[in-house]
């Protein structure tokens, strides 16, 4: 840094000529190094209650005992109440002209330094002395500290986040690193690998859990980790910092927090035009009724989301949800005028700051905001498609902390508007469990042919579809119908699925209910239909069942 000040020590005491303080005995040099803080006097026998630490305490030792155990006891008390050191006023009219030799064995055995001040220096001259470098220290830090800021706001003016960080570490020596919500890193302030995140990540978990509300900081492995949350009105990212900042690097913390929180503000405005890009992919997608499975893929790989089974999960940002309408309307309360007109302004844009949210954390970033209004949400619904393995609870947690969210089955690309209605159903059944609702009927029907005894369970398969049967393309017909209802009655899925065209699926599927006498527009015929094709094919289904 700019300027170095080192904290007053003994030693430096000693070496003013001006004070004339000298030592009784010999004091070993780590005594010597002690910081002191301040300085006072006092000539009570027990003054430790009203020490703080640090101290220079300076006595003429009136009260003074010249018994060795009292002497012990009186440095004891001194020592305990943490002084760094003991001065005795020496002079003509005062009670002592030398250091009494009880006092000097009893400060050597507790390893407490023992000064003393001639006649010619009063205690004033040295408490002065010792609050003037006390203010040449703060003056010290404050200079250190403007200077640091200077260099953070001349680096501000670049591009990027990791030229901050860098004068950062150059200026103090500690090191920092910024997150992105996941805890994944996005720049670092030295060149060289940084210390493992993994050993932080209780500490960043916990501050990520709760956005702009709290830092958090520890000692991990004999090492200083603190992180600090960054943005402004919805967490952007986390700073970490390893290392245990000095007195002037502290009070540029706060400084240092809201450059990066501006930079990664300036990033989520640079990121719109991607997010706009990602969003009309999805709207492509959802607008084709029937996206042959080459088509589907090339689309989401082209968003990067290369997953053979997608689900999708759909989000009705709540009022008075962290970050949503209410809470956005709060933080403009002042300049936004209380109209209908105002409120469903507020309510897009929370939806929208919620929709970035959740692209940022879902692989491929494929969300979508609705238009204000659908689905009975002012601010329009979130629409997001994402891979099977997704955890996306854990997402919905962090992002979308007490949102209505509905989770729709996993299933192939070009059937996802399938899985996006069934999540939007599922709405209703979130808003009174107050947490996602996941699509698990097949777990139902798991369930039930798992308990079921098995001669009954075929016994019920046999006598729905025992009419295919007897068919002489009872096989083809029974594949048929599965297909047909596995893909929720998609016709051009069922279609591609087997490999022929979309009329002989029909054909196949008249004749079918024609032998059996069921209806499929019937939903307790569709339902018998699907279960007994499952237990056919032995095991539980894995799409929900049909019309149910």
């Amino acid at each position: 840094m700019d300027t170095v000040s080192m904290p007053l020590r003994i030693s430096d005491l000693l070496a003013r000529p001006d004070l004339r303080l000298s030592v009784t005995y010999d004091v070993p040099p780590p005594l010597l190094a002690r910081t002191i803080e301040a300085a006072t006097v006092s000539d009570l026998l027990v003054p430790g209650k009203w020490l703080q630490g640090g101290e220079l305490l300076m006595t003429i030792g009136l009260l003074l005992p010249m018994e060795p155990s009292a002497c012990r006891a009186y440095v004891r008390d001194v020592a305990e109440g943490g002084a760094a050191c003991l001065a005795l006023g020496l002079g003509h009219g005062l009670p002592y002209q030398q250091a009494p030799e009880p006092l000097v064995t009893a400060a050597e055995e507790a390893g407490l330094p023992l000064l003393t001040v001639p006649d010619e220096v009063p205690f004033i001259a040295v408490t002065k002395a010792v609050f003037d470098a006390r203010a040449d220290e703060q003056r010290a830090v404050l200079h250190r500290a403007f200077a640091t800021q200077r260099r953070l706001t001349a680096a501000a003016a670049g591009d990027g986040l990791r030229p901050m960080l860098a004068e950062w570490t150059a200026a103090t020596g500690v090191g920092a690193a910024v997150l992105d919500p996941l805890g994944r890193l996005l720049a670092a302030g030295r060149p060289e690998p940084h210390p493992p995140l993994e050993r932080a990540h209780d500490l960043i978990e916990r501050v990520a859990a709760r956005g702009l509300r709290g830092s958090a900081s520890g000692t991990i492995g004999g090492q200083q980790w603190e992180v600090q949350p960054l943005g402004a009105r919805r967490l952007r990212g986390l700073l970490l910092l390893t290392g245990r900042p000095d007195d002037a690097a502290r009070s540029v913390v706060p400084g240092l927090v809201s450059l990066l929180s501006l930079e990664l503000e300036r990033r989520h405005l640079r990121d719109e035009p991607e997010r706009r890009r990602r969003s009309a992919l999805l709207s492509d997608l959802l607008a084709e009724e029937a996206p042959t499975p080459a088509r589907a893929r090339d689309l989401l790989r082209s968003a990067g989301l290369t997953s053979e089974r997608v689900r999708g999960v759909v989000v009705e940002p709540a009022a008075g949800a962290p970050g949503t309408a209410d809470t956005a309307a709060a933080a403009h309360a002042s300049d936004v005028p209380d109209t209908p007109d105002a409120a469903a302004a507020a309510a897009a844009a929370a939806a929208q700051e919620m929709a970035a949210d959740l692209a940022l954390a879902m692989p491929g970033g494929l969300v979508r905001v609705t238009d204000a209004g659908a689905g009975g949400a002012a601010g329009g619904l979130i629409e997001a498609v994402v891979g099977e393995d997704l955890d996306v609870r854990d997402v919905l947690a962090r992002f979308a902390p007490g949102a209505p969210a509905g989770i729709g089955p996993a299933i192939a690309p070009e059937a996802v508007r399938v899985s996006l209605r069934q999540a939007a159903g599922l709405l209703a059944v979130s808003r009174a469990g107050g947490e996602p609702a996941e699509a698990r009927q097949s777990q139902a029907s798991r369930l039930l042919l798992d308990l079921a005894d098995r001669r009954t369970l075929q016994g019920y398969a046999d006598t729905v579809l025992g009419p295919l049967d007897l068919a002489d393309n009872g096989e083809e017909l029974i594949a048929t119908l599965a297909a047909w209802l596995e893909t929720g009655g998609a016709w051009d899925a069922t279609s591609r699925r087997l490999g022929v065209h979309r009329h002989t699926v029909r054909n196949r599927l008249d004749k079918a209910m024609d032998l059996t006498g069921r209806r499929l527009d019937d939903p307790d015929d569709r339902f018998d239909l699907w279960l007994a094709a499952r237990i056919r094919r032995g095991g539980a289904p894995r799409s929900t069942p049909p019309g149910r």
